[in-house]
């Protein structure tokens, strides 16, 4: 990691564990929450990695500009990092695709976060219609 993506990431999980520390009774998810700066570390990873086929980068680039927009299907501005929620659904639901398709080891040699990825992913996808809700989940894979 550079200077510059290890600034990023210290200060979102930071962002992150402030928030869970003050709403300790919005934490059922906190687990998967911080998921959101190791998914989009990976995310971004991939999308430079000359190993990843360029039909998959464009989803890639589609998920990290969809994490990044404060404009989308639950808004960190008004949710704060429960927000994130649509954002690693989505970041999961692409994942997935692109670990189907290609070598898993392509994607694992990117990830930085200390639980199991593949084990993750499977997590997300099998509830998110929990964590964001069955209709904003439908919108969210029809976008990618």
């Amino acid at each position: 990691m550079n200077q510059k993506e290890k600034d990023f990431y210290i200060k979102l999980r930071k962002k992150i564990n402030r928030w869970l520390e003050e709403n300790s009774g919005n934490n059922k998810y906190a687990d998967y929450i911080m998921l959101a700066p190791d998914l989009f570390y990976l995310l971004v990873k991939l999308s430079t990695d000359p190993e990843v086929p360029r039909s998959k980068k464009i989803k890639l680039i589609a998920v990290i500009a969809y994490f990044i927009s404060p404009i989308d299907l639950l808004p960190e501005a008004f949710l704060g990092p429960l927000g994130f929620a649509d954002d690693i659904a989505a970041a999961a639901y692409v994942l997935n695709d692109i670990i189907n398709d290609v070598d898993p080891q392509i994607v694992l040699k990117h990830w930085v976060g200390d639980s199991d990825l593949l084990y993750d992913i499977k997590t997300i996808l099998a509830n998110a219609d929990k964590f964001v809700g069955t209709g904003l989940w439908k919108k969210i894979r029809a976008k990618f």
